[in-house]
């Protein structure tokens, strides 16, 4: 990841121009942007060394990569096999612009640079009560192969 002071202003100035606010609990910033006909779309960004927590909703979510650094997501499924996925423009690398993450499946993200912009669509429409964190030391059991990464993606508190 870039810790480049000019990368990661230009990070925070994108942000303050789309309007992003603070995503309490998981990480991040974002601002929906979209609810109707049974889904809701958001924008989503994280900046330096900030990180989507861990965590799984029941409805399904769709990704799109739209600038700068790509998204290295960790997937895992209800059986507890792990995947690790880079969102990103870079097809010939391996990079997807696109992903579907089915409902129920646990999932968490960060930054391969100083910042990165996506945006999900989720369908049925998101909902507050429908999203659940995930545990250190539950995820770790249930996928423990992955255990270094899902400590990199938990918190042991939320962020401010």
């Amino acid at each position: 990841m870039s810790t480049d002071p000019a990368e990661l202003d230009a990070g925070r100035a994108l942000a303050q121009s789309l309007q992003l606010e603070p995503l309490a609990l998981e990480g991040g910033r974002f601002r929906r942007t979209f609810t109707g006909g049974g889904i809701s779309a958001i924008l989503y960004m994280l900046i330096g060394s900030d990180f989507s927590a861990m965590h799984r909703l029941g409805s399904d979510e769709v990704y799109f990569h739209h600038q700068g650094a790509p998204l290295r997501l960790l997937l895992i499924e209800p059986t507890g096999a792990a995947h690790e996925v880079v969102l990103g423009p870079d097809v010939a690398a391996g990079q997807l612009p696109q992903l579907h993450v089915p409902g129920g499946w646990w999932q968490g993200s960060s930054s391969a640079g100083a910042w990165t912009l996506v945006s999900t669509v989720v369908a049925p429409e998101f909902s507050w009560d429908d999203i659940v964190l995930g545990d250190r030391q539950e995820l770790t059991a249930l996928a423990p192969g992955a255990a270094e990464r899902i400590g990199q993606l938990t918190r042991d508190e939320p962020p401010r």
